[in-house]
């Protein structure tokens, strides 16, 4: 477990300033930024496959294929919220994935949902109602666009613990750009416009932290059950906030912000119960 929550650590910070160059690129078509980023770790991820002499094709191909497309559709939706809304509320309404990787999971893992994580569940999702009510900023289209982002990454999240014992990371990671290349290629074609000057530096950073972000996400959601590990990523918010305090000037009213403290709580207290549970359990049985 501590394993896991160090790769998760190291994986939130990469995604929070990966999330910052979003912000300042924000000239450029959200697909055309999944597509820069795919290009930059595909490159990076074949590069460290060759090195370990590891097939890049992966075993549970089904899975991996599933975990790519989620991941496309997620990392695209998510793109355009970011362009589009303050920091805070885009993450925010991302990062209720931990709630449908649990859900899932249910399904595709069998991992059981306890009676007490759907109170915590409900209490994250009132955090939303009031984020939704007072941000004057969230359209109800990319209110849905946001939750929708979620939906998907909750998914991805599954197909990744799905692989954990048959796959390498590294080959988890490469077919996310595998397939987000040829396809945000084609669909970049049709509204295509040029990165100038410091835009493809921000471009090239934008992948290099996507990479370490990844890495060390798969490795952490494959070292423990899924809705054990994936609610850390709530510490983003508050990476988030402090960007648009300090970098962009955004201030948000108290109810949004309860909101945001709500949709984290639910989450950490669902988090944290579990892991004491789990710990009673592992000593009574050592008993």
């Amino acid at each position: 477990m501590k394993k896991a929550v160090g790769f998760m650590l190291i994986s939130v910070l990469g995604f929070s300033l990966m999330n910052l160059t979003v912000k300042y690129l924000d000239r450029l078509p959200a697909t055309e930024l999944v597509l820069f980023r795919s290009i930059v770790s595909l490159v990076l991820s074949l590069y460290f496959i060759r090195r370990r002499n590891l097939s890049p094709w992966g075993n549970q191909k089904i899975y991996l294929i599933g975990r790519g497309l989620a991941g496309v559709t997620a990392l695209s939706l998510f793109f355009y919220t970011l362009q589009k809304l303050p920091l805070g509320s885009a993450i925010t309404l991302q990062y209720l994935s931990p709630i449908f990787t649990a859900l899932f999971g249910i399904f595709i893992l069998k991992e059981k949902v306890k009676w007490w994580q759907w109170i915590f569940f409900a209490l994250s999702f009132a955090g939303i109602a009031l984020i939704k009510g007072f941000d004057s900023e969230i359209s109800p289209l990319l209110f849905v666009l946001g939750i929708s982002s979620s939906v998907f990454a909750g998914l991805a999240y599954n197909f990744i613990r799905k692989v954990k014992n048959t796959d390498h990371p590294l080959v988890v990671v490469l077919y996310f750009p595998l397939i987000a290349t040829p396809v945000m290629a084609i669909i970049s074609l049709f509204n295509w416009v040029t990165p100038i000057g410091w835009e493809w530096g921000l471009l090239l950073l934008m992948g290099v932290l996507t990479q370490i972000a990844q890495i060390n996400m798969t490795k952490a959601l494959q070292l423990v059950e899924a809705n054990e590990i994936t609610g850390f990523k709530y510490l983003g918010v508050v990476f988030a906030l402090g960007f648009d305090f300090f970098l962009f000037g955004y201030t948000y009213e108290w109810p949004v912000l309860i909101g945001i403290v709500l949709v984290i709580s639910g989450v950490l207290f669902n988090l944290l119960l579990k892991a004491h549970l789990r710990q009673r359990a592992k000593k009574r049985n050592a008993a």
